[in-house]
């Protein structure tokens, strides 16, 4: 399994149960193009190598067993472009915002969030193309064919092309409601048609491995790839997630959504509404963007001595707090971010807070953030469940979970195996793909029961209103 996420890509070998057997790890490289005010670019080729390394390094660890089946899951809006001969040569990633300059060129913005379920901004691979287009003229004439970062790791074992829709609904040149890719969206935003690589669903095969790949690789000879998708979908597989629930996959970002049968659109934009895997049913979505990359990143620069552990148990002792943080990124209802963030205390400092205080309001923010999106997505749909699910290696920390609880008042259910959802996501497609016993849904959830009176509860409106005051225009 090929799991390749904004900050970081994991080369994993699983069993049919989910089990991961050994495990690789590379940070993914950036480069800043300084042509743009604030672009970057990566290099498949580098990617490529290190992946192709590591699978060498896993089957030296593993050599007794026979691979038989190849899949990946990958970050959204993000592609790959290839040449006419299919080689990949530049990359343009989630974090490219090449194309904010020239939006304003872009017609019917109304009419691209009709069709594309998203609002037309920087942010989707059409207008990174528009951009890269406007400033390297030949270098776009190259481009035979686009894929997403999961389809483009399918041609690189297979030499096949194919495009998920749970991934080609974030290109923004993807019809929704006709699962199809549209023309229309195609002109508006200068992108050919024959960029576009057929559509392949989930849990279908895209092609037999390569002679070479399987001699290299100790493969089973009649090893095959595994159509994956979108990270966020992949997540939701290993949920178990039905048609009218409601789930929180915490990572980076964190997609707050429901799951519903037909297409839904919103007047006021204030959700997206994504591809389900195989373009089978809608995820509507909220996100409050940044939120576990600011935990990581303040645990790492402030408490590195400190393991998680330690930390939580700091947690479960907390009877006030001396500060409230802010850093998440979007209001995303309103389509505004946040650009200004950081701590807020009384002045002058008091002088027992610590890091640990620090730490607390970090999770806090994030347990508000993620709320802040979740009432609002089920009072918009109408939500009936008493309950919501949850995957993803943000929901390790006990007390996140326990927070977002005691907010909502939904009793939060997390399935054994949500720390690599995405895994475990294309594990189940692998299963099907390959005739073995599907796992069935599994009732072992661990569960969070809503409390009242708690400490969080009295942090949301101090931090609420700072957040506010903040960021004010």
């Amino acid at each position: 399994m090929v799991d390749l996420g904004t900050g970081n890509t994991r080369v994993a070998v699983t069993d049919s149960t989910g089990k991961i057997l050994a495990l690789r790890t590379f940070t993914n490289t950036y480069y800043r193009d300084k042509a743009y005010p604030d672009a970057q670019y990566f290099l498949p080729q580098e990617w490529e190598e290190l992946i192709l390394k590591y699978c060498d390094e896993l089957h030296e660890e593993l050599p007794e067993i026979k691979i038989n089946a190849v899949s990946s899951a990958a970050a959204r809006e993000t592609v790959v472009l290839l040449d006419k001969k299919g080689h990949a040569f530049f990359g343009l990633p989630n974090i490219d915002n090449r194309g904010r300059d020239y939006m304003d060129e872009i017609k019917g913005k109304e009419d691209i969030y009709r069709m594309s379920g998203k609002w037309a901004t920087e942010d989707f691979c059409a207008a990174k193309l528009y951009g890269y287009r406007k400033l390297y003229p030949g270098d776009y004439d190259r481009i035979g064919s686009i894929l997403s970062l999961d389809g483009w790791i399918g041609h690189i074992f297979t030499g096949k092309l194919g495009f998920e829709p749970s991934q080609a609904c974030e290109t923004q040149l993807y019809d929704i409601g006709e699962k199809c890719w549209s023309k229309e969206l195609c002109d508006r935003f200068g992108v050919k048609m024959s960029f576009l690589p057929p559509l392949a669903s989930a849990g279908s095969v895209l092609g037999a491995i390569r002679d070479t790949l399987i001699s290299r690789f100790g493969m089973a000879e009649d090893a095959v790839f595994v159509t994956g998708g979108a990270d966020t979908q992949s997540a939701l597989h290993q949920t178990g997630i039905k048609k009218g629930e409601m789930a929180i996959v915490s990572g980076t970002t964190t997609p707050v959504v429901m799951l519903i049968d037909s297409k839904y659109y919103d007047s006021k934009q204030r959700v997206w509404t994504d591809s389900n895997f195989g373009g089978d049913g809608y995820v509507i979505e909220m996100n409050p963007g940044v939120t576990g990359l600011n935990y990581q990143r303040f645990k790492n620069n402030v408490c590195p001595d400190l393991s998680y552990e330690m930390l939580e148990k700091t947690y479960a002792e907390k009877k006030d707090f001396s500060c409230t943080a802010s850093f998440s990124s979007l209001l995303f209802y309103e389509q505004r971010s946040l650009r200004k963030g950081g701590f807020f205390m009384t002045s002058p400092m008091n002088d027992s807070i610590d890091r640990t205080d620090m730490a607390w309001a970090v999770i806090a923010d994030i347990a508000c953030s993620i709320y802040e999106q979740l009432y609002r997505l089920a009072e918009l749909t109408g939500f009936e469940k008493n309950y919501i699910l949850g995957c993803g290696g943000g929901f390790r920390s006990g007390t996140l979970c326990q927070m977002i609880a005691d907010l909502s008042g939904f009793e939060l259910r997390i399935r054994p195996g949500f720390e690599q959802a995405s895994v475990n996501g294309l594990v189940a497609l692998c299963n099907s793909a390959l005739g073995l016993e599907e796992n069935k849904a599994r009732s072992d959830y661990i569960s969070y029961f809503p409390r009242k009176n708690q400490l969080i509860h009295k942090y949301h409106p101090v931090w609420s209103n700072n957040r506010l005051y903040a960021n004010k225009s």
